[in-house]
Order: C-alpha cells, then structure tokens, then sequence
C-alpha cells in the first residue's frame, strides 16, 4: 500500500507543479507583476512555491538549511513569507523557473524516501493535521489553489489558456511531446 500512495503522491505533485509551472511560462511580461487578488503574479508564485518546499520538510527549522537556500540568498532574504507582514519582494521569472525545478526534484526525493511508517508520523507544523500523509494532501491543495487563481488571471486578463495536466499529460513546460 506505501508503494501505491507513494506513486499517487509523486503522480500528483508532478501535475500540480507542471500546472503551475505552465501558468509561469504563459504569463505575459506585462502580468507578471500585476496583481492576481491582492499580490502581484510573482509573488503568488513565489509563495505557492515556497509552502511546497517547507510542506517538503519535517519542520520548519530544515528550510533555511538547505543548500539550494544557503545557494540563493536573494530569494530568501528574510524569510518574509514566514511573517506575519506584507511580502515585498518581487520574482524574476528566471527565479521561479530554478525554484520550481528545485521544489519538483525536492518532491521527488522527499516522497521516494518515505516509509510507512513516516508518513503515519504526526505531521510537525501546527496545521491539526494528524500525520505527514494528510500534509501531502494539505500541499497539494495550496498547490492547485494558487496555481487556479494564477491561471484565472491569465484567462480573464488575456486570454491566455493553461493545459490540463494529470495522467499520462505530465508534460514540463518546454519539453517535448
């Protein structure tokens, strides 16, 4: 059963990353720092991507830690997505491209490695859920929350159409058919 729930897991993360991924590459320059509700596109896609890579880990304490974030310093600065204020920065989209790649290998890695056992754990971030399987689940819907929200900016502000991504469709933005 591990096994299968792993191979949901990893199927599932592809798509809502490849998603997001494709809303990313649609967006046009001239949306790329306007605002989707009440943030600009990149810094949606900076957050969504962020909580992904945090959901990844055991707690909170192992993000900073990571090479990938001692590596990219400018993308992280303070750590404001993790206070209680208004993020400020704003993302090249050369930046989330990396980020995105990192957070799809990291996925890959993190669920590969888990065990039953793992997964039964009590999940370690305060959100009451009742194990690190139910956080998966947690972060994939923040994944596709956002990721729909970027997508309906695109269609309503101009016209710009994001693929269904799922099963045998998992196809990375730029690769080919």
């Amino acid at each position: 059963m591990t096994d299968l729930c792993k191979q949901i897991l990893a199927t599932q993360f592809a798509a809502s990353l490849c998603t997001l991924a494709h809303a990313v590459e649609r967006c046009p320059d001239e949306l790329w720092n306007a605002p989707v509700a009440k943030y600009p596109f990149c810094q949606v896609a900076f957050h969504t991507l962020f909580f992904a890579d945090l959901y990844l880990e055991l707690n909170e304490e192992g993000l900073s830690r990571q090479p990938f974030h001692q590596a990219n310093p400018e993308l992280f600065g303070d750590y404001e997505q993790l206070q209680y204020r208004e993020p400020q920065s704003l993302y090249e989209r050369s930046q989330i491209r990396t980020y995105l790649e990192f957070v799809r290998d990291k996925a890959n890695a993190t669920i590969a490695a888990e065990t039953a056992e793992t997964l039964a754990a009590p999940e370690q971030f305060q959100r009451r859920l009742s194990s690190r399987a139910e956080l998966y689940l947690y972060n994939l819907r923040h994944i596709q929350h956002h990721a729909a929200q970027l997508i309906l900016r695109l269609r309503l502000d101009s016209d710009v159409d994001v693929p269904w991504v799922g099963g045998g469709s998992i196809r990375w933005p730029g690769q080919p058919s």
